[in-house]
């Protein structure tokens, strides 16, 4: 893709052939679009304080799980947190998006506190999880809607607001979404409650330690290269747009250096797999990635002084327009290098797995990661 300047009456005509496309064309596209949407609604409670650590360690794993599953979909997550009435928020959403690293950013804010009494606002979370994450509409899209709830407390019963769970299940199940539930700890009063729900949802129930499990980590002899790759991968980043979007895109490409090492080697394979080798982060605004889309038309003249970084506003518009070209050449470069390493690194995981004795999916990754992989179509 090259990055466009057309003239007002090219971009007339353009316009008014775009206008002639039939509707019915359009939704026809979306139609063929293949998705894999994944909610998680965790409780964030005090008492949940180890699972959430283990879980921001893993979610990149679990998205790898997706998209090796499935390479040609687009991969949307949103994130479901709750706690009780009298606490910090009752619930917290962000809803579904193929920007992963927005909702991975969430995920490290979440600060597990409050409760104290048994139950919680499972109920109204749930509502909120079926009904205001925007997940795809079934009757245009194909999609696998997938929901995880993770929690230790069973829900508030007596709380006149709320609809309750069954009635909710069943505008899921409706809806084609897939209830499942993850238990930490052994309690007994919360261990009725979900397996009652991942039953109505048509979905799994897991019990986990109320740490979330051993988390395992394998380290590989290819990860400090895969590092090294990535981070000469985030210097092609060229961050546009409005100021918001321009620190947004920073603070992207700033997370591979912020996360543990395992997280950033699972972080880069999954952004450079879903993203074609054209993508450093996830989510709009790489000058480069647009550059190196072939189906984009940006036009790099119409944007704005202020809506470029700082090193590109003093050049004239063929330097702007060299200056990307050259960007995306190195990441194109890199991004080859880095597959070579990805691969061989997955190979190595898997030998070592295969040697392994095998682990029961007693932690919150595996049991999350076993169900995707039956539920997933």
């Amino acid at each position: 893709m090259t990055l466009r300047t057309y003239s007002p009456l090219v971009a007339c005509l353009l316009l008014a052939a775009i206008c002639l496309v039939p509707f019915s064309g359009a939704s026809a596209m979306e139609v063929s679009k293949r998705q894999v949407e994944v909610v998680f609604v965790l409780d964030t409670t005090g008492s949940m304080a180890a699972l959430i650590d283990g879980a921001k360690k893993k979610i990149w794993s679990i998205a790898n799980v997706i998209i090796d599953k499935n390479p040609d979909a687009s991969v949307r997550f949103g994130l479901v947190g709750y706690r009780d009435l009298g606490d910090e928020y009752v619930t917290r959403h962000f809803s579904l998006t193929e920007d992963v690293q927005a909702i991975y950013g969430q995920l490290l804010a979440f600060k597990a506190d409050g409760g104290g009494d048994t139950p919680e606002s499972v109920n109204e979370a749930l509502d909120v999880a079926i009904n205001k994450m925007h997940w795809s509409d079934s009757t245009r899209i194909t999609a696998d809607r997938i929901l995880f709830l993770v929690g230790d407390a069973p829900p508030h019963m007596d709380y006149p607001q709320d609809r309750k769970y069954p009635e909710i299940i069943a505008e899921a199940v409706q809806r084609g979404i897939i209830v499942n539930t993850v238990q930490a700890g052994g309690a007994s009063s919360t261990k009725k409650v979900w397996r009652e729900m991942a039953k109505l949802g048509g979905g799994e129930y897991h019990a986990i330690p109320q740490d979330g499990g051993r988390v395992i980590v394998i380290a590989t002899p290819y990860d400090t290269e895969i590092n090294r790759i990535q981070m000469e991968l985030n210097k092609t980043v060229i961050p546009y747009g409005s100021v918001r979007q321009q620190n947004e895109v920073r603070s992207k490409a700033g997370m591979y250096a912020e996360a543990p090492a395992a997280s950033s080697v699972e972080m880069s394979r999954y952004v450079s797999k879903a993203g074609g080798g054209k993508s450093v982060i996830t989510g709009d605004g790489d000058l480069t990635a647009v550059f190196m889309d072939e189906d984009s038309s940006l036009d790099l003249a119409s944007l704005a002084k202020d809506e470029l970084p700082e090193p590109m506003q003093a050049m004239t518009p063929e330097e702007r327009t060299a200056y990307v070209a050259e960007q995306a050449k190195k990441r194109e470069a890199l991004a080859r290098e880095l597959a070579e390493q990805n691969a061989k690194r997955d190979a190595y995981i898997a030998q070592e797995a295969a040697a392994a004795p095998a682990q029961p999916a007693d932690s919150f990754d595996a049991s999350v990661s076993a169900t995707l992989e039956k539920q997933m179509k």
